[in-house]
């Protein structure tokens, strides 16, 4: 059994990547806010990490991430 290599998007389910893309989209329009504040994000490292954690809420199950 090999593992994925870093960075590679074969162990991401299909739900999560959309997630991904979905956050990152409204990073790239200037619209991805931090948590329920009105404060935008503004820094690419930190969208990432919004990103990650929401999809990773979507493949524990979590309904509301």
């Amino acid at each position: 059994m090999e593992k994925a290599k870093k960075g590679s998007k074969e162990n991401i389910h299909p739900p999560a990547e959309e997630k991904i893309e979905e956050v990152m989209h409204e990073f790239k329009e200037g619209e991805l806010h931090i948590g329920k504040s009105d404060t935008i994000v503004t820094d690419r490292k930190q969208a990432v990490a919004i990103a990650l954690n929401e999809a990773g809420k979507l493949e524990k199950g979590n309904p509301n991430p």
